[in-house]
């Protein structure tokens, strides 16, 4: 009998130590699990919760479905590699469509427009995993937005553009992406500023920006984005044009009043079809003929889109490119 039970019971203990191994084993595949998902949630830091104009807006992963509803948004996400599922085209435009100088990027993303009307039933239907978007645009539907997707405000655009762009990047998980990009711009455009005073003897050219649109006509200040760009670049800026006050980004002129628009060189935009505009009854007044810039033919007409419209470190650099031409000055590299 003792040598008959021997086995059964060395059985038996083998059976147990191997279910115990089984079963540490287990216990440790299921902590490496559970680490491997901390460690992939530290790397990412999701879930995060973002503070922004409207509250807070808890962001469960790291967003992969993005719709964007303004052309800062738009420059923003697609400067840091992500092509947007949806977003709205310019409301300022000559030419229908998303900005040109992101056509390379933005193939294939769903108009959800307009601007003051977004489709919500569309941006719905795309599933997206976050909205981007400001206050002063979208205030009214930010509870139906919210409802859809988590939803990220800014308070406005334009003149904080920079300020955006760091909250749109933590709304991504790519912080430190976005101060890269805006680092090495403004040390572009630093470079740029450096060049032209050297060519200009030491003394920095001064920059007008003259915008026409179906309205009066206006004069962009040293706190408006393209103001700020001029800036980074160290170009100095007429008297009716140096306001750094962001609720004062513009000044409305008639043809008469042009001469307020005096600089060595003049920057001309366009954001509505020419006959819509004074810009006719501008450039025809003897006023206007008379600028410094106007006799010197250094007056040079850029694109709306990028000047106006874009509110990024995309348009941004485009805005170096125009510039380094209008001064004949080499643009330094990236």
């Amino acid at each position: 009998m003792t040598t008959r039970s021997f086995p059964r019971r060395l059985s038996a203990v083998l059976l147990t130590v191997v279910l115990g191994t089984g079963t540490l084993a287990a216990c440790g595949d299921s902590d490496g699990d559970d680490k491997g998902k901390a460690d992939s949630a530290a790397d990412t830091g999701f879930p995060r919760t973002i503070k922004h104009a409207m509250g807070s807006t808890e962001i469960p992963a790291q967003p992969k479905k993005v719709v964007v509803l303004d052309t800062g948004e738009l420059d923003d996400v697609t400067l840091l590699g992500v092509k947007p599922v949806g977003a709205v085209s310019p409301h300022f435009k000559t030419a229908g469509g998303f900005p040109s100088y992101l056509k390379d990027k933005i193939g294939g993303v769903k108009d959800v427009g307009p601007m003051e009307e977004p489709n919500l039933e569309l941006i719905a239907s795309l599933k997206p995993d976050l909205i981007l978007s400001s206050k002063v645009r979208h205030e009214k539907v930010y509870d139906k937005l919210k409802g859809i997707a988590p939803t990220v405000f800014t308070e406005t655009t334009g003149s904080p553009w920079k300020e955006n762009l760091k909250v749109h990047a933590k709304a991504l998980g790519m912080e430190s992406q976005a101060d890269t990009a805006l680092k090495n711009y403004e040390k572009r455009a630093k470079a740029l500023g450096d060049s032209i005073k050297a060519k200009y003897d030491g003394k920095m050219p001064s920059a007008s920006v003259v915008r026409f649109i179906a309205g009066p006509t206006r004069l962009y200040q040293k706190s408006a984005y393209s103001g700020i760009v001029l800036d980074d670049i160290g170009l100095t800026r007429p008297a009716s044009q140096n306001s750094s006050d962001p609720e004062k980004s513009m000044l409305d002129v008639s043809p008469e009043q042009i001469d307020k628009a005096e600089a060595d060189l003049i920057f001309v935009t366009v954001a509505d079809a020419p006959d819509k505009t004074q810009q006719k009854d501008v450039t025809s007044n003897p006023v206007w003929k008379d600028l410094t810039a106007v006799k010197k033919d250094k007056v040079f007409t850029v694109p709306d889109e990028t000047w106006m419209s874009g509110i990024g470190v995309q348009a941004a650099e485009h805005v170096l490119e125009d510039v380094a031409k209008a001064t004949d000055v080499k643009l330094p590299a990236k």
